[in-house]
């Protein structure tokens, strides 16, 4: 499966991972990046989030307030494929976390075009917005490669640009609770054998009422990130029921508008098994 998304990134130079909150979309993407390098090189991978007030200026170019008076600057994006231009024997990686998040039409601008794995290099260069006469050209280089994160969850976003899906391939990164690397990570960092079957029997049985609900679905499942311990952490009982209470408990709050069946989910959760039924409620 991962060699068919390196070589999915690798053809399209642009892949978006998608998935449900707490799946470690962001975590992959680095991941994806340093597989593809071949080394773990951070110097070579940039990061930022999208967000509804980022615009063309902070990811391209645009004229920032000086001392005196506006001068022009170069935007993150910008800056960075410079980087790249100047290291053709090596990849690249620009992540954009929360890609749906902010006004890609308006951020990308005419970039869009740029993005396509057969428009780069200098014989697609095109002026910017803000270049100072024709003359001046910008293109992204062949050993840029962006990959961005979606939350399928967030139901405040409109879907996707279409001019911005047709030049990024999609992966869904689907919630691992039920894998065995899951069980031997946990087990590793101190997690019981019955604490690792608990969580994923309980998340498995939450999640497919989650799918089931007319208003849900797979994209608002509950990812296994939720329950992967930060360093110092003890994975025991009160470190569970702390997760359900303070992480899973809020988010399921988002979903459904009935107090009293989270509360019934989250009590289901939090000390046996799911005993609702999985049929939606209308």
């Amino acid at each position: 499966a991962l060699d068919g998304v390196l070589a999915r990134l690798r053809r399209k130079k642009a892949l978006i991972l998608q998935g449900p909150p707490g799946v470690g979309k962001t975590f992959v993407a680095r991941r994806l990046a340093f597989a593809l390098m071949g080394e773990r090189d951070e110097r070579r991978v940039a990061t930022v989030q999208f967000h509804p007030s980022y615009g063309y200026e902070d990811f391209v170019q645009g004229f920032r307030p000086s001392r005196t008076g506006l001068e022009r600057r170069d935007g993150v994006l910008h800056q960075f494929a410079r980087l790249a231009i100047n290291d053709p024997g090596r990849d690249w990686f620009f992540i954009i976390d929360e890609i749906n998040r902010g006004n890609l039409a308006k951020i990308f601008g005419e970039l869009l075009m740029l993005i396509e794995s057969d428009k780069r290099g200098p014989e697609h260069a095109i002026p910017l917005t803000y270049s100072e006469g024709p003359e001046e050209r910008f293109y992204l280089p062949k050993n840029l490669y962006f990959i961005g994160t979606m939350n399928t969850a967030d139901r405040s976003l409109a879907m996707v640009d279409y001019a911005l899906r047709r030049r990024f391939a999609f992966v869904t990164v689907e919630p691992a609770v039920d894998s065995p690397e899951f069980a031997l990570w946990m087990k590793k960092r101190g997690a019981s054998e019955a604490l690792v079957a608990r969580i994923r029997r309980n998340v498995g049985e939450l999640n497919a009422v989650i799918e089931k609900e007319r208003d849900l679905g797979p994209g608002f499942r509950v990812g296994h990130s939720f329950f992967c311990p930060q360093e110092g952490d003890r994975p025991d009982e009160s470190w569970y029921r702390e997760v359900i209470a303070g992480e899973v408990q809020p988010l399921l709050e988002e979903y459904f508008d009935s107090g009293e069946r989270v509360r019934k989910l989250v009590a289901a959760v939090s000390y046996t098994h799911l005993t609702l039924p999985t049929t939606p409620y209308v």
